[in-house]
C-alpha cells in the first residue's frame, strides 16, 4: 500500500462536503410546486422497525471514518474513494434539483413509544420526506466499504465488521421507512457504474 494522504489533501474532499451541505439545505428549504412520489410495490410489504434507527445513525460515524481511514493507509485508495462519494453526492445534487421527488411511506404515528421511536421522531423532524434518489445513505455506505476493504484485504475482521453495518444501514433506510426500494436499488446501480469505472 502506498503511504497516506497529507492534511493539506483532505481540504478538497472537505471543502465539497460543505458545498454540498449548502447545496442539500438549499434543497431542502425550497419551494416546489409538485414533486414525483417515489414508491414501488414492494415498499408496502416492509415492516416499519424502530430498531434499525441505531445503524442510520452510524453511518454518518461510518463514511467519516471510512474516509479518514483510507486516507490514513493509500494515498490511491483515498482519492478513489473521495472521487466515488463526490461524484454519486453530485449525480443525487442534480437529480434531486431537476427532478424533485418524494415519499409518503412513513407511518402516521409511532406504533410503540421507546427511546428508539423518539429517535425516529427526532430523525423525521430534521429529515423532511423529499430529495430521496438515489439513497445516499445507500450509496456512500457500499463506497466506505469498498474503500475499508480494499485498504487491507488481508484483514477479515474489519471487512466483515464493515460488510454488516453496510448492510444494517442499508437495510435500515427501508425499515425506517426513509427510502423506497426504489432509492436503493438505483443507489446500487450507480454504485456499480461508480465500481467500474473507479476501481475496474
Amino acid at each position: 500500500m502506498k503511504k497516506g494522504v497529507r492534511f493539506q489533501e483532505l481540504l478538497p474532499f472537505v471543502l465539497y462536503f460543505i458545498i454540498y451541505i449548502l447545496w442539500f439545505q438549499w434543497l431542502e428549504e425550497r419551494h416546489v410546486r409538485s414533486y414525483q412520489i417515489i414508491h414501488v410495490f414492494v415498499d408496502d410489504y416492509i415492516p416499519f422497525c424502530e430498531l434499525f434507527v441505531i445503524p442510520y445513525f452510524l453511518w454518518f460515524l461510518y463514511v467519516p471514518a471510512a474516509v479518514l481511514y483510507a486516507a490514513s493507509h493509500s494515498r490511491e485508495e483515498y482519492v478513489r474513494c473521495a472521487l466515488f462519494l463526490c461524484t454519486g453526492m453530485t449525480v443525487f445534487l442534480l437529480i434531486s434539483t431537476l427532478f424533485p421527488n418524494i415519499q409518503h411511506l412513513r407511518p402516521a404515528a409511532m406504533p410503540r413509544d421507546n427511546v428508539f421511536t423518539r429517535l425516529v421522531l427526532f430523525l423525521q423532524r430534521v429529515d423532511t420526506p423529499t430529495n430521496l434518489w438515489p439513497s445516499i445513505h445507500v450509496y456512500n455506505s457500499i463506497g466506505a466499504h469498498i474503500a475499508l476493504s480494499r485498504c487491507h484485504p488481508g484483514k477479515k475482521g474489519l471487512r466483515a465488521a464493515s460488510l454488516l453495518l453496510c448492510v444494517s444501514i442499508i437495510l435500515a433506510t427501508m425499515f425506517l421507512k426513509q427510502h423506497s426500494v426504489f432509492d436503493v436499488i438505483t443507489a446500487f446501480i450507480l454504485a456499480g457504474a461508480m465500481y467500474s469505472v473507479l476501481y475496474r
